[in-house]
């Protein structure tokens, strides 16, 4: 496996390289956003390690150009520890969020988990070829694909997880927690309504009317399902 590791400390780089390498990962250093960005089109990573205060391009700037091009899983590191910017670091895109100070010990873990999480299809299966209320979605978990309309979409890694969970069963309702559990790890600790904010964005990618979705349906007081035609 094959992480970057992005950060302006070099007693940071320094350890964190020497812990994940130990575990036997490849590790890529870089001390700012321009270069990391450079390192991650050139080469083929299995997950970064984003500190987000870096000098000239920020560690939010990296993240949203990465995920212009890539699901690559992304670990946020930062100093900020307010909820908002966790849940704002999360909406970007990122799979998981360390707060420094932080022990060594517990980002190789986070790693471990984000990893495990990314290179499983969470023992759903294949799905593909579903049909919505008025136009073709495909969803291929072998490829990480999803199609609309015969298009690409560039979901994000949460996005494509909270979508491929909800196709394999289409008209269950799942709570908000039980979406968590599923996509994060019954581990996570935050607000669960996070999972509005990746709703909201991912119904702007793969919906005709976000305002008025007919595929990810809400329902009231409980949490969300998705619709196939033959509900219809």
């Amino acid at each position: 496996m094959k992480v970057l590791l992005v950060d302006d400390e070099k007693n940071i780089l320094t350890v964190l390289k020497a812990y994940l390498q130990q575990e036997g990962y490849q590790v890529t250093t870089a001390l700012n956003g321009s270069i990391a960005l450079t390192l991650f089109k050139e080469n083929q990573y299995d997950l970064v390690l984003l500190d987000l205060m870096l000098p000239g391009l920020s560690g939010e700037q990296v993240c949203q150009e990465i995920r212009k091009i890539s699901a690559t899983p992304i670990i946020m590191l930062t100093a900020k520890i307010e909820e908002e910017d966790r849940i704002s670091g999360l909406q970007m895109g990122a799979d998981d969020y360390i707060s420094k100070p932080f022990s060594p010990r517990e980002v190789v873990a986070r790693v471990r988990a984000v990893l495990r999480r990314s290179n499983t299809d969470l023992g759903l299966g294949p799905v593909a070829d579903i049909t919505t209320f008025d136009n073709n979605l495909s969803i291929n978990n072998i490829q990480h694909e999803v199609r609309y309309n015969g298009e690409i979409i560039p979901l994000t890694p949460m996005e494509y997880k909270l979508l491929s969970v909800m196709a394999r069963q289409p008209g269950r309702v799942f709570s908000r927690a039980q979406l968590i559990g599923l996509v994060q790890g019954y581990d996570f600790q935050g607000d669960d309504r996070v999972i509005d904010a990746h709703i909201k964005k991912m119904r702007q990618k793969i919906e005709r009317v976000p305002s008025d979705p007919k595929i990810i349906v809400t329902v009231y007081g409980i949490g969300y399902k998705f619709n196939s035609e033959a509900e219809a």
